[in-house]
């Protein structure tokens, strides 16, 4: 390992989603100067040091769902040491739907500074490219595994305003498609993304019902990120000009700008922003 300091430090990788040309100058930097790079699959980290012709110099361990318990505390040992260590996944950033949340925590613990080199990211790549509103959006990751708890966990969504973000297995993209169908409405529009930044990319953009069809007939391969529009909403009844003037002002004494305090009460009630400045300034 490399010269020690008092504290080590961890930081976690950003990892092309498919394609190495993605990867930062930071990530090709840390990969040859961590002193333990812990990687998800030490197969596809060899795989990505050659395609960017990179030497990893330090100590490569695995860290993966089945061992990150076990672990953990050996790479926090590590951290207190006072050495780097790099946590880098198959690809995207560590934490998201992949193995490092545990890691990140029992270091912040251990006060350990915790650091990243950002890089891709398949949830904001297909939100991008999925022609759906990206201003607010929430990501549900996985779905259950089951059908019962897939279904159960859509029926709790069904009401979600913003659009949603979900990673699906390809061998169960189909039924989960069917029961988005069923749960949200055949015709809520959705954008299907798999093998995002690599050869065959393909993004497929339909309603949820004709998108449930195609899978079912297709069955599409490789990493997919499904993304739904959120659910409409009906616009609420606006209220009189007192009532808006009286809303604003609650807003503004609650520490808003009185710009701020017109554009959300305009938003709550699906109105124009000049319409209620209007009736404040009036």
């Amino acid at each position: 390992m490399g010269e020690m300091s008092e504290i080590g430090r961890l930081i976690l990788l950003g990892a092309p989603l498919g394609n190495p040309a993605d990867a930062s100058p930071r990530l090709r930097d840390v990969l040859t100067t961590a002193d333990v790079v812990a990687a998800e699959d030490t197969r596809r980290l060899a795989r990505l040091a050659r395609d960017l012709d990179v030497t990893v110099a330090g100590r490569i361990v695995s860290y993966f769902e089945g061992n990150e318990e076990r672990r953990t505390p050996e790479l926090v040992d590590v951290l207190r040491e006072g050495h780097l260590v790099a946590l880098v996944t198959d690809g995207g950033m560590p934490s998201v739907s992949d193995p490092g949340y545990r890691l990140v925590t029992a270091a912040l613990d251990a006060g350990v500074p915790v650091t990243a080199a950002p890089g891709p990211s398949a949830v904001t790549t297909a939100l991008a490219l999925s022609g759906l509103p990206c201003d607010r959006f929430c990501f549900e990751g996985f779905l259950p595994r089951s059908p019962g708890g897939r279904r159960a966990r859509l029926r709790a969504l069904a009401t979600e305003p913003r659009t949603l973000v979900f990673f699906e297995a390809p061998h169960r993209i189909a039924a989960a498609l069917a029961d988005l169908a069923a749960a949200f409405d055949a015709d809520r529009p959705a954008a299907l993304c798999r093998e995002l930044t690599k050869t065959y990319e393909e993004v497929v953009r339909r309603p949820l019902g004709e998108l449930a069809e195609w899978a079912a007939r297709e069955e599409p391969r490789g990493e997919i990120t499904l993304v739904v529009a959120g659910a409409p909403q009906t616009p609420a009844e606006r209220p009189d000009d007192d009532t808006l003037r009286a809303q604003v002002a609650d807003r503004e004494a609650a520490g808003m700008s009185r710009r701020d305090a017109i554009s959300d009460v305009a938003t709550g009630y699906g109105l124009r922003r000049r319409d209620v400045y209007a009736v404040v300034h009036r």
